[in-house]
């Protein structure tokens, strides 16, 4: 009977490789800092030692996906303007109507989205739609913010974000930033666009004029 031998480097390793151990301190490692960081984000405070990150997914789908779609008709709501008044959606019914939440009064991205809408306020006004802004904000916030910037338009006062709760508001940062979507309603009140950018506030303006424009 025939042999076949075969050099011993020639044999596949079947050996597992070891691989180096984790030094046991290596739970202390963090990449975050151990004292509270603060940075000026769009004019809002963030602390890393108290930035949360969800522990599963589903917390992290409940802030993407919206509750109010195109096609449909969002709640309703009644709020407190810039000057103490009730304003209810229903009132604008009959026209169209630009509404879009921002996080907050007298930050840079929501200064410039402002403003934004404010220079082109002719344009809305041409295309027979009123603006309407919401925030967290109080009236007498509101009511300062607008008469700084010359707003001519209407800013609402969702204290609480109810109103940004049940429309579906998506935020950003995991949460930790409210979120900047506008909506365009038409004449009978039905959703025709939804446009959310956070870093670019100013292209709101481009999209819902676009929109409106067409209708």
């Amino acid at each position: 009977m025939a042999s076949l031998f075969l050099p011993m480097h020639s044999l596949p390793t079947v050996l597992p490789t070891q691989t180096p151990k984790t030094p046991s301190n290596s739970k202390n490692l963090s990449i975050f800092p151990t004292q509270s960081s603060h940075s000026q984000f769009f004019g809002l405070k963030l602390s890393c030692a108290s930035l949360s990150i969800p522990s599963s997914t589903s917390s992290v789908k409940s802030s993407i996906f919206a509750k109010v779609n195109k096609g449909g008709v969002p709640p309703q709501f009644t709020l407190k303007d810039q000057d103490g008044r009730n304003v209810t959606l229903s009132k604008f019914k009959g026209k169209p109507v630009v509404v879009y939440f921002y996080p907050a009064d007298e930050t840079p991205g929501c200064t410039k989205q402002a403003c934004a809408f404010r220079d082109s306020y002719e344009k809305f006004k041409k295309a027979g739609a009123e603006v309407v802004g919401i925030s967290g904000d109080d009236p007498s916030s509101h009511k300062a913010f607008a008469q700084k910037y010359r707003l001519p338009f209407t800013l609402l006062s969702d204290e609480g974000n109810k109103v940004r709760k049940e429309w579906g508001v998506p935020a950003d940062l995991f949460g930790t930033l409210p979120g900047r979507q506008t909506y365009v309603l038409d004449k009978k009140g039905v959703v025709q666009l939804i446009y959310n950018n956070q870093f670019q506030p100013e292209k709101h303006i481009d999209e819902t004029l676009k929109l409106l424009q067409s209708l």
